[in-house]
């Protein structure tokens, strides 16, 4: 298809989009385009080759930059969850009321219709691999938001990389080999099955690599372990003004070789597309969710992971459709994770679904190489109360400081008194912007997020309720600091509780499991389920006690380890429809503590 074509292709999907349905003229009528989106986790705009870093090789990822197009200046939020709900939504996260990465902040709104839901509708095979990260409890969950098929993790962390437990469509699951790889193996033998139903597919791979913790194989690891890299982390001034280096070394041969392991799982899509004769008919979308997880080479840009700045949203993203969009284009119009909604949607001729405003642009204009009269936009930044706002030249930070990104890539000279006007346009959009977003809770103050945790819904009988989404009292802890994907220890007294805030959507009888782990010397003690007048108590009878996984790390760790973890039932309990606290304690502690505790696990039984 020529150029001229795919401009009237594009034209007609858009009839097509607000239709419902493809025209005969489309020459892909009989047969929408397949879309596979990879997002990767933590990767940073710096770590592909493509982008001019040289201490690695990423051959297939940077090959879609020269059949596709790849976008210059690619934002998108300064940690995972938001971005995943943009991308689900075409709307800012805080819309969805997503504004935080765990403890249930991480959840997109029920009210909220996803890319998912829209292409599901226009007859697409829909599946999702790999990290979530938008809510567990259905239909919070993946299987609730549109996706047919899911397979992977819930939580924003997952603590191990090889043979881990997963979730395949609310089943617990162990995962075969290294996470990726194996996520990458059911993408690939979802997109065949679909191609032999021959049903258009759309496949949303999302990698929770290079995020920590620093596993690899060793294949990928020997490349790196030893090497001397050409490429670091501009130093930074310490308080008596002497440059310094914030990298860690060891950290950042492990990305790099995380990174080369996830081209190489790109490679393998790509070979696998080629195979079954769709690459043609195929829209190839790669991009990340955050900066880098860590001080790396990063262009010189100001900011890593968490920060508002350039560095911390600027990432890659590169668009392939071989014969659609012409290879080599560089788009340098400011473009986000918002707009891939609705490009998609134009792209495939499907319509989005529900009645919310989208926040995204249809970038297919531009894919199409025209130069059509683009309009000036703003694109919005929000951290922990922060927010920024970049035009496509300037960026307005945090602190009011007005950068020319043009001139000043690295943020490093305040222009906000030589341009008033312009510092004074963007803080007006900015507070306008602000003045649209819902009310949200500033948790860092004790706000509390007031949307319980649903269990018993009709179409979904188990709920399940990790440690994250608890709160706590007494002198139990979690495994870790960081919530996501901890448990709780040191569980020693009666005065301890450990509660949800849950909505009951069924009322009935529901059977409990603890997912637990408990010394020999510990076992005997009798806990406490209870909710609305409503109790159940059991033994802790049995001991189960494995190791941590703690075998397989390249460097340190930060956050705690993983173990494997066993449900121990504890009876049932007869709740009643509504919302109300569900508490867990210990009526009598028979050894040094009562368990270990990873999840409740509940499932409502047919009358």
């Amino acid at each position: 298809m020529n150029r001229r074509d795919f401009l009237k292709w594009s034209a007609l999907s858009a009839v097509a989009a607000s239709a419902g349905r493809l025209p005969a003229q489309n020459a892909a009528a009989q047969r929408r385009p397949n879309v596979l989106v990879i997002l990767t986790d933590d990767q940073g705009w710096g770590d592909l080759r493509v982008h001019g870093n040289t201490n690695l090789q990423t051959p297939n990822v940077d090959s879609l930059a020269r059949e596709g197009a790849l976008f210059d200046r690619f934002f998108v939020c300064p940690v995972c969850a938001p971005t995943r709900a943009e991308l689900l939504t075409g709307r800012y996260h805080l819309r969805g009321g997503v504004h935080g990465v765990s403890t249930g902040q991480e959840r997109l709104n029920l009210d909220e219709r996803t890319i998912a839901d829209a292409f599901r509708k226009a007859g697409y095979a829909t599946g999702c691999f790999g990290k979530w990260h938008n809510g567990t409890q259905y239909p919070y969950h993946p299987n609730g938001r549109g996706f047919d098929e899911f397979y992977g993790f819930t939580s924003g962390h997952w603590g191990q990389y090889f043979d881990p437990p997963l979730d395949h469509n609310g089943k617990h699951v162990r995962g075969k080999g290294f996470i990726i790889d194996d996520l990458t193996d059911h993408a690939v033998e979802f997109m065949g099955r679909h191609v032999q139903a021959d049903k258009p597919f759309l496949c949303y791979l999302a990698f929770n690599t290079p995020h920590s913790p620093f596993q690899v194989p060793d294949k990928y690891w020997d490349r790196f372990k030893d090497r001397t890299l050409g490429m670091l982390a501009d130093p930074a001034a310490d308080k008596k003004g002497k440059k310094t280096s914030r990298e860690n070394i060891q950290a950042t041969r492990c990305v790099l070789a995380m990174c080369e392991n996830i081209d190489w799982n790109v490679g393998r899509l790509l070979k696998r597309l080629d195979e079954l004769k769709i690459a043609q008919d195929t829209i190839v979308v790669f991009f990340t969710d955050n900066g880098p997880n860590g001080w790396r080479w990063n262009g010189g840009m100001k900011g890593i992971k968490g920060w508002t700045d350039e560095g911390g949203v600027r990432v890659p993203c590169l668009i392939r459709w071989p014969g659609r969009i012409e290879g080599g284009t560089k788009i340098p119009q400011i473009a986000g994770a918002i707009d891939l909604l609705p490009t998609l949607a134009t792209l495939c001729g499907v319509r989005p679904v529900g009645d919310k405003p989208l926040d995204g642009r249809d970038l297919s204009p531009l894919l199409a190489g025209m130069k059509p009269d683009w309009p000036e936009r703003y694109i919005f930044t929000h951290q922990n109360g922060r927010f920024s706002v970049r035009s496509q030249q300037y960026r307005l930070d945090a602190q009011g400081k007005l950068f020319d990104m043009a001139a000043d890539p690295g943020q490093t000279r305040d222009v906000a008194g030589d341009k008033p006007q312009v510092a004074a346009r963007l803080a007006k959009a900015l507070e306008d912007f602000r003045k649209s977003l819902p009310p949200m809770p500033d948790t860092r103050y004790g706000g509390k997020d007031d949307r319980p945790f649903p269990i018993g819904h009709p179409d979904w009988p188990t709920a399940w309720l990790p440690a994250r989404d608890a709160t706590f009292t007494g002198k139990l802890r979690r495994s870790s600091r960081h919530p996501n994907c901890s448990y709780f220890i040191d569980w020693k007294s009666t005065d301890d509780r450990i509660a949800w805030d849950v909505d009951v959507l069924t009322g009935g009888r529901y059977e409990v499991a603890a997912w637990y782990t408990c010394p020999s010397g510990d076992v005997g003690s009798t806990v406490e389920l209870s909710m609305s007048g409503s109790s159940l108590r059991a033994k802790v009878d049995k001991a189960f006690d494995p190791p941590l996984w703690d075998k397989d790390d390249r460097v340190p760790r930060g956050e705690g380890y993983l173990k494997e973890f066993r449900p121990l039932k504890l009876g049932t309990i007869k709740l009643d429809k509504g919302r109300g606290s569900l508490v867990l304690k210990a009526a009598q502690v028979a050894g040094g503590q009562v368990m270990d505790l990873r999840a409740v696990e509940l499932t409502l039984l047919k009358n």
